[in-house]
């Protein structure tokens, strides 16, 4: 295996990663991988990652998911591409990848090809709605696996329609699931020598998100149904309150939690009242709940509201947009985002890793994204190949 140009320290220094991957969950899974020390090589088509010509969005994409790595063109139904593919997963700790089921055995890289080729690599590959069901060959992208998954269902207000989640949730969580699948299959490698075949897809990746939803359906038997921003089962739980300037998210459905809550708004009466006693009776009147609490919250200013109800121990978020979360205390002091160049050579914050560690410091940066094909002299001269546009 080749050392990683990263800091010879980081935990995946001298990891070499073969990234097949289009989009998100394969190339997000590389990008944790990258963040974590691994060196990266990003083998893309003449067209290049098909996130590259969806305008700003696949930007956005690439920008996110793409930091750190090497990129390289190879075109695989070139013989002479193909076969440097084939060297470069012979070099590989890791290979991953989500494209369609079936194409990388008509390419002649299934499993047991890659397998063949380098017996203790770790494969990962990602798919929409698995290998296994009536489904595998559909294309899938993370909102259908939100619709087929419930999740829809159970987002947004009760009389309105399904909601998808405001951002990529599923294909961002895959790409954790995949490099924490990834670090157990090294991590195994590093004991007993053999290589993994991982498999993940978004559908079951969208079902696990939701393990609390399904407990409580096997307790209740009562399908999730949308409920707006209120917790069903709990009250006042995730309700949201406007401020003088704003909203504030408020959880208080413990007993204790509850009567703070009310003695803060000045409304102690209301855990004698009937309707509001115990928590199945606050969640059948919600409604009134809320109304009797909001006169406190519309007076306040959303920091002293949020200061008044923490003092307290009451859980409470003020409900910030994207800029107000940039400029927020506690983000800026978490040191989760970083600066990194995109493809153009503008500067942006990102955020990194979601976590710190001695060993994984956060002042590095967050990398650059490569241009196309950036390293593809570089990625195969290392490695004694030839670029197919130079044979004649």
């Amino acid at each position: 295996m080749t050392q990683t140009e990263n800091a010879p320290d980081l935990p995946l220094a001298g990891i070499v990663v073969v990234d097949l991957g289009q989009y998100i969950a394969a190339p997000g899974a590389a990008q944790t991988l990258a963040d974590l020390g691994a060196d990266v090589i990003k083998v893309e088509s003449p067209e290049g990652d098909q996130a590259r010509g969806i305008g700003v969005y696949g930007e956005a994409i690439m920008r996110a998911y793409n930091r750190r790595k090497k990129s390289i063109v190879l075109d695989l139904k070139n013989d002479v591409d193909l076969g440097n593919a084939r060297s470069l997963i012979r070099h590989a700790d890791v290979v991953v990848h989500n494209l369609r089921p079936g194409v990388m055995d008509r390419l002649g890289l299934s499993a047991a090809a890659i397998r063949e080729l380098n017996p203790t690599v770790v494969l990962a590959s990602v798919s929409g709605f698995g290998t296994h069901g009536p489904s595998r060959a559909r294309p899938g992208l993370d909102i259908a696996a939100q619709a087929e998954t419930g999740m829809m269902s159970a987002t947004g207000e009760a009389d309105g329609d399904p909601q998808r989640v405001g951002f990529p949730l599923v294909d961002h969580a895959t790409s954790y699931v995949v490099a924490q699948a990834i670090l157990a299959a090294l991590y195994r490698r590093e004991r007993t020598g053999l290589g993994d075949e991982i498999d993940v897809s978004l559908l079951d990746v969208a079902v696990d998100l939701q393990c609390v939803n399904w407990g409580e359906y096997g307790i209740t038997g009562v399908v999730p149904r949308r409920s707006g921003n209120g917790q069903p089962t709990a009250a006042p739980a995730a309700d949201i309150f406007r401020t003088a300037d704003g909203s504030i998210v408020v959880s208080a459905y413990t007993a204790a939690r509850f009567e703070q809550l009310c003695a803060i708004a000045n409304c102690p009466e209301l855990p004698k009242d009937p309707r509001f006693a115990d928590n199945p009776a606050r969640v059948a009147h919600r409604a009134e709940l809320l109304d009797a609490l909001s006169p406190f919250f519309s007076e306040l200013d959303t920091e002293t509201a949020l200061q008044q109800l923490t003092s307290a121990g009451i859980v409470a978020g003020a409900v910030r947009s994207y800029d107000q979360v940039l400029t927020a205390a506690d983000v800026i002091a978490s040191g989760i985002f970083a600066t990194a160049s995109s493809v153009e050579g503008a500067q942006y914050d990102i955020p990194g890793l979601p976590y710190s560690s001695q060993s994984t410091p956060r002042n590095r940066g967050a990398g650059a994204v490569p241009e196309l094909g950036e390293h593809t002299g570089e990625v195969l001269s290392r490695y004694g190949l030839v670029d197919h546009a130079t044979v004649h």
